[in-house]
């Protein structure tokens, strides 16, 4: 059983006659660390933000999928507390969505907020679109100003 082992490793396992407690001791060596994992996993949650940039469901999806990874760890958080981890990390122009939810008197899931999410990212495309479309004031201004014979001080 020991030819079989990558020699780097045997050095750092005590030697045992016996053929379990050889495994035991390959086990607890090799186990990952559960704690430093979890750790790990919630740094990353909570340094995780939306910078207005890609899919906002995907973004969001990321959240849930570490959230799930912390849950096998023995470590959960609500859906709840993810909803409000998604707000919070989101950047300044969603302020009035940000509001409008607080106000609700109930609170959505993450498929709701999902949803809600996407009708808000298509009306900002739309919004964006349109004011692409049309003539900025000043443009419009200085083709149709008829007053301009006047010298400028």
């Amino acid at each position: 059983m020991k030819r079989s082992i990558p020699e780097v490793f045997r050095g750092s396992i005590i030697e045992d006659k016996d053929a379990k407690q050889f495994l035991k001791d390959v086990e607890k060596f090799f186990t990952k660390n559960e704690k430093t994992e979890a750790s790990s996993l919630l740094s990353k949650l909570i340094s995780m933000r939306y910078k207005g940039k890609g899919n906002i469901r995907e973004y969001i999806m990321k959240m849930s999928h570490l959230v799930s990874k912390l849950k096998a760890l023995k470590l959960e958080l609500f859906e709840d507390l993810l909803v409000y981890f998604i707000l919070i990390f989101l950047p300044a122009h969603f302020g009035q969505f940000k509001v409008s939810y607080n106000t609700l008197k109930d609170t959505w899931s993450l498929n709701e907020l999902i949803s809600h999410f996407v009708q808000e990212e298509k009306k900002r495309q739309q919004d964006k679109t349109e004011s692409s479309h049309m003539p900025s004031s000043s443009q419009y201004k200085r083709k149709h100003d008829t007053t301009t014979n006047m010298p400028s001080q």
